[in-house]
C-alpha cells in the first residue's frame, strides 16, 4: 500500500513538474512574441493596405479591378504615389479606364506615376497640352536622355558658297516625351549616336523646326532640372570657333584733285603751239 501511494506521489510531482515546464516555456514564448512584434512595430511604424497588382502589366494595357488587390506594406516604406485606396484608385464618378505607362510585375505597388489619370490615354496623346503638337526631331545625343527631360536645341549648317558653317542656339527647353532608343542598350554609357526625339512644341515651333531640319544638322543639350538660366542669342562660326579676329582693310587717304587745265591748240604755220587758258564750267 505504501508502495502504491509513493508510486502515485511521485508521478503526481513529474505531472506537476512538467506543467510547470509547459508553462514557463509557454509564457516565455509568449513574451518573446511580444518583444518580436514590439520591435516589429517600432522597426516599421506598423503596417498599412498598398494596392499591388496581381499579373504582369505592360505599357499601355488597361487597369481593371479584379487585378488589383491590397497586401500588408510597412507604413514608414510606403512608395511615393502608392494607392492605399481602391476608391481613389477607380473612382465612382468615372468609368474611364486607367492606362500603364511603366512595366509592372506582379504584386508591385501601383504608383501615380505608373497609370494614367481616368481616361487619359498612354500614348503621347497624353503628353502634349492643348495647342502643341508633337514634333520628331532626327538629332545627335547622348543615350541618357530620358522622357520627361529639357533640352536645349542647336542648328549648324553652311552658309552659301564660302564652306564656313555657322552654329546657332534656335530653341531652349523643349520638353521631351519619348526616346527612340535601342532596347538592348540598357545601361547608358552616355555615347552619342542619331536617333528619334520627340518634343512637345507649337504649331509654329513645329515650322521652325521642319526648316532647320530640312536645312542643317541638329543636336540637343540637356539642361539640368529647375534650371532658368537665360541663354540668350548663341551663334558660333568658324572664326569665333578658332579665335581669328576678323581683319578690318586699312583705310586708303584720299589724295586732293588735281587742279584742272584747260588749254587750246593754235597753229603758226607749221607748227601747232598749246595755250593755257582760264577753265570755265
Amino acid at each position: 500500500m505504501r508502495a502504491i501511494f509513493g508510486l502515485v506521489f511521485m508521478l503526481g510531482l513529474t505531472l506537476a513538474g512538467a506543467a510547470v515546464y509547459m508553462a514557463k516555456s509557454y509564457i516565455g514564448q509568449q513574451a518573446d512574441a511580444v518583444e518580436f512584434q514590439t520591435e516589429v512595430l517600432r522597426r516599421t511604424g506598423g503596417f498599412v493596405e498598398v494596392l499591388v497588382v496581381t499579373t504582369q502589366k505592360k505599357y499601355g494595357q488597361t487597369l481593371s479591378q479584379n487585378e488589383v488587390r491590397p497586401i500588408l506594406w510597412p507604413k514608414n516604406a510606403v512608395p511615393q504615389g502608392a494607392f492605399t485606396d481602391k476608391a481613389a484608385l477607380f473612382p465612382q464618378n468615372t468609368t474611364a479606364p486607367r492606362y500603364i505607362t511603366r512595366d509592372m510585375e506582379p504584386f508591385e505597388p501601383i504608383l501615380a506615376v505608373k497609370v494614367t489619370t481616368p481616361g487619359k490615354q498612354a500614348g503621347l496623346n497624353g503628353d502634349i497640352e492643348t495647342g502643341q503638337r508633337a514634333f520628331a526631331l532626327q538629332v545627335a545625343v547622348s543615350d541618357y536622355l530620358q522622357t520627361g527631360d529639357h533640352v536645349d536645341l542647336y542648328w549648324t549648317s553652311r552658309q552659301g558658297g564660302s564652306g564656313e558653317s555657322l552654329t546657332r542656339l534656335i530653341e531652349t527647353r523643349l520638353n521631351v516625351i519619348n526616346v527612340d532608343r535601342n532596347p538592348q542598350n540598357v545601361i547608358s554609357d552616355g555615347s552619342i549616336t542619331s536617333r528619334s526625339v520627340t518634343v512637345a512644341v507649337t504649331p509654329e515651333q513645329v515650322g521652325r523646326l521642319a526648316q532647320a531640319q530640312a536645312t542643317g544638322s541638329l543636336v540637343v543639350s540637356l539642361v539640368g532640372i529647375d534650371d532658368e538660366t537665360d541663354t540668350g542669342n548663341i551663334k558660333i562660326d568658324n572664326r569665333q570657333l578658332l579665335g581669328i579676329a576678323e581683319s578690318i582693310p586699312t583705310p586708303i587717304a584720299e589724295t586732293a584733285p588735281a587742279p584742272q587745265v584747260c588749254t587750246v591748240r593754235s597753229r603758226r604755220g607749221t607748227e601747232v603751239v598749246v595755250i593755257p587758258i582760264p577753265c570755265t564750267e
